[in-house]
């Protein structure tokens, strides 16, 4: 690791995984000298890609990945989205050929892309602060000042927060939501895969996802906070049954299931721009897992930010940054919010809960409709 004793930069970008590290990669793409970017993170870039977990991301976010030369990861297609309501009515189905494209995203672990995106990185150039935290920032009128774990002392003209975490139960000043929900996660096998047909189901306690993960999917099951503690419990088994009987038989008959995790969930879309400092990715907004938005939308924050930062590193393009990105930001998040909340919050069986099985229907039924809400997902609200 490169340090050094009079530490000053244009840029400061915290938070090392895969919307931090792209920005750097795109900052250095559009121009931006490798030694005016400072790169803090709390882990080691090995530690960093043992990360197991699996994650969507869509084919706009593939772009841009493929932009920076770090789409060299090992992923799995995903060529349609089926999306239906549990005994009841209401159904979509999302088909790649319907966009004249070959996939409408991949999954992949979220290890492997962190391993891509710092293999590039570190290709560059740019001075990496690693493993170290941000244990204050104190901003003026001209620069940051940034002190660091291990007491070392950095000044940036600009610092990007772009250190996310695990979904939060925060509310946020502008959007105001108080659901609650836990997501149970793990890797599940069945005897009859679908290939490259990812399912988002919805169940009275919240959405259900499966995607195509190699031969096997990567399972997100939303439910309520007791529902979870009693389905961590379970035996493989008696867990193997009751996901059954949530998602029915479609890909036949789960199997095995790897070890289960568990996560809180809830909305967290308050932003802490200041004038020299703004927040990215899930630092800015953590979202429900419904539609696997949360990492794209940050992936496209990152882009905008480096495309505005190229040519203006001033509290002025941290000031358009947030112009540009209002509109896709604000659509994304009200959209999976209102998904989750009707689940998570109105009673089983409920009004709100029948009017989203009736707009799946529709969604169906009206080929414009289905190809805007598949464009939202996978590029964004573009003006």
């Amino acid at each position: 690791m490169t340090s050094v004793d009079t530490s000053s930069f244009d840029i400061a970008i915290v938070g090392g995984g895969p919307v931090g590290l792209a920005l750097a990669c795109m900052l250095i793409k559009r121009g931006v000298a490798a030694d005016r970017i400072a790169f803090i993170d709390g882990k080691t870039t090995a530690t960093a890609s043992q990360d197991p977990r699996s994650v969507a991301l869509s084919w706009g976010s593939r772009e841009l990945l493929k932009q920076i030369n770090a789409w060299s990861v090992n992923a799995t297609a995903i060529t349609q989205i089926h999306v239906t309501r549990r005994s009841r009515f209401g159904r979509t189905l999302i088909d790649c050929n319907e966009h004249q494209l070959p996939a409408l995203g991949y999954v992949c672990r979220y290890g492997d892309l962190v391993r891509a995106l710092s293999a590039e990185l570190g290709a560059t150039g740019v001075i990496q602060y690693r493993p170290r935290l941000v244990t204050h920032a104190a901003q003026n009128d001209t620069h940051v000042n940034v002190t660091l774990s291990d007491h070392q002392h950095i000044r940036a003209s600009l610092v990007v927060q772009a250190e996310g975490g695990v979904f939060g139960t925060q509310t946020s000043k502008d959007i105001h939501r108080d659901y609650l929900q836990t997501a149970i996660v793990a890797n599940v096998s069945s005897d009859s895969v679908v290939p490259g047909r990812a399912f988002e189901r919805f169940t009275e306690e919240g959405p259900l996802a499966l995607l195509p993960d190699g031969d096997r999917y990567s399972l997100v099951w939303c439910v309520r906070p007791k529902h979870g503690e009693a389905l961590l419990a379970m035996s493989d088994t008696d867990f193997l049954r009751a996901l059954q009987h949530a998602f029915g038989n479609r890909v036949g008959t789960f199997t095995q299931i790897s070890q289960r995790h568990s996560y809180p969930l809830g909305l967290n879309a308050h932003q802490t721009n200041s004038q020299r400092m703004v927040v990215i990715g899930n630092a800015a907004q953590t979202l429900h897992p419904v539609a696997g938005q949360g990492l794209n939308l940050g992936l496209r924050d990152a882009a905008v930010l480096a495309d505005v930062l190229a040519q203006s590193p001033t509290p002025e393009g941290i000031h358009q940054f947030i112009q540009k990105r209002r509109g896709d930001r604000d659509l994304t998040v009200r959209l999976t919010d209102l998904m989750a909340r009707i689940f998570a919050s109105s009673e089983d069986h409920s009004l709100p809960q029948s009017l989203l099985g009736l707009s799946l229907g529709m969604i169906d039924l009206l080929p414009p409709a289905r190809r805007a809400l598949s464009e939202q997902m996978m590029f964004g609200w573009r003006s």
